[in-house]
C-alpha cells in the first residue's frame, strides 16, 4: 500500500468543492541489526527513516550495503518484519536483518555512521574519508552510454512511476543499461530511500557491482546519492535536477560521470564526460 485516499477541499477558479484525493503514505521504518558476539546473539536498532512502505527488505539491505555495514548478499541470513503492526495503518514498521553467524559488526563504525538520521547523512568530509578508508577506487571508464539512450531514461522512468501518477508525491530511482533498458524502478518519499531500494534489489539479486549500469534519480543529485551510487560500483549518475558542489567533487574524485538537469534532449555533464558518446 503506497497511497491513501482522503477527502480534501479543492479550490479552483474561486470555487471550493469536496473531492477524494490520493496522498503518498509516509511511515517510519526502524531497521534493526542482529549478529553473533562471543556472549551470544546481539540486536541493535541502527536507523529510523521515514519511507513509503513497500520494498522494505530492499531498503534495509541497500541501506546496510551502501553504509558499509555489510559487504555483500552472503552476509545476510534473513530479513524479517518484527513486532505488531501499527494500529493506525496496519503496517509493520520494524524490520530486522539477521546476519550470518560468522559476520562480525564494528560497533564503533555503527556509532560513527548513524549519529544522524538516514535522511540527511553525515558530513561530506567524514563520508569522503570513510570511502577512501574502505578502499573504494576510481570507477573504470570502459562502459559508455549513448546520448540517445541517456535522454530516453527520464520518460521511461516517469512512465513507470505508478504511485506518482496517483499522488504526485514520490521520488523515483532506477538503474539502466548502456542501451537504455531499465532495471528495477523504486518509488519513495525520500530520494535516498528510493536509491537504497534499487541497490538493495540488486544486492539480493546478486547483480552488484553495477559496473555496466547507470543510475537515474527524479530529483537533485546530492553528495549522499553519489556516495551510494559509488559504493554500488555504478559509473554514472543522472538527475532531473541540479547537483550540489560536494556531489560534483565526489564524482570527480572517483571518476563517476555526473549528469544534471536531464530533461528532454538537454543535460549538463559535471564530471567524466568521456563515458557519453554520440
Amino acid at each position: 500500500m503506497h497511497s491513501l485516499s482522503m477527502d480534501i477541499d479543492k479550490v479552483a477558479g474561486g470555487e471550493q468543492r469536496r473531492v477524494a484525493d490520493m496522498v503518498a503514505i509516509e511511515e517510519p521504518l526502524e531497521i534493526r541489526l542482529a549478529w553473533s558476539t562471543p556472549k551470544g546473539r546481539a540486536t541493535r536498532s541502527i536507523s529510523i527513516t521515514m519511507r513509503t512502505p513497500g520494498n522494505d527488505n530492499e531498503l534495509a539491505a541497500g541501506f546496510l550495503y551502501t553504509e558499509g555495514i555489510i559487504s555483500g548478499q552472503s552476509d545476510i541470513d534473513a530479513i524479517e518484519t518484527c513486532g505488531p503492526p501499527a494500529p493506525e495503518s496496519g503496517l509493520h514498521n520494524v524490520i530486522r536483518v539477521e546476519l550470518q553467524q560468522d559476520v562480525s559488526v564494528d560497533l564503533g563504525r555503527l556509532q560513527r555512521h548513524f549519529y544522524t538520521t538516514s535522511s540527511c547523512g553525515v558530513c561530506g568530509k567524514t563520508s569522503l574519508e570513510a570511502l577512501r578508508v574502505a578502499g573504494h577506487e576510481s570507477l573504470p571508464a570502459e562502459v559508455t552510454f549513448s546520448a540517445s539512450a541517456l535522454t530516453s531514461i527520464p520518460d521511461k522512468l516517469r512512465a513507470a512511476q505508478n504511485t506518482f501518477d496517483a499522488t504526485g508525491g514520490l521520488h523515483a530511482a532506477t538503474v539502466f543499461s548502456s542501451d537504455g533498458k531499465l532495471g528495477p524502478v523504486m518509488e519513495d518519499v525520500g530520494r535516498h530511500n528510493a536509491v537504497d531500494k534499487v541497490i538493495g534489489r540488486m544486492l539480493l539479486d546478486g547483480t552488484l557491482p553495477g559496473s555496466t549500469n547507470g543510475m537515474m534519480v527524479s530529483g537533485r543529485a546530492s553528495f549522499e546519492l553519489v556516495q551510494k551510487t559509488l559504493v554500488a560500483g555504478i559509473p554514472l549518475l543522472a538527475a532531473v535536477s541540479a547537483p550540489s558542489s560536494l556531489a560534483v567533487g565526489l564524482a570527480s574524485e572517483f571518476n563517476m560521470t555526473l549528469v544534471g538537469f536531464l530533461r528532454g534532449s538537454t543535460y549538463n555533464v559535471y564530471s567524466a564526460p568521456e563515458r557519453l558518446v554520440s
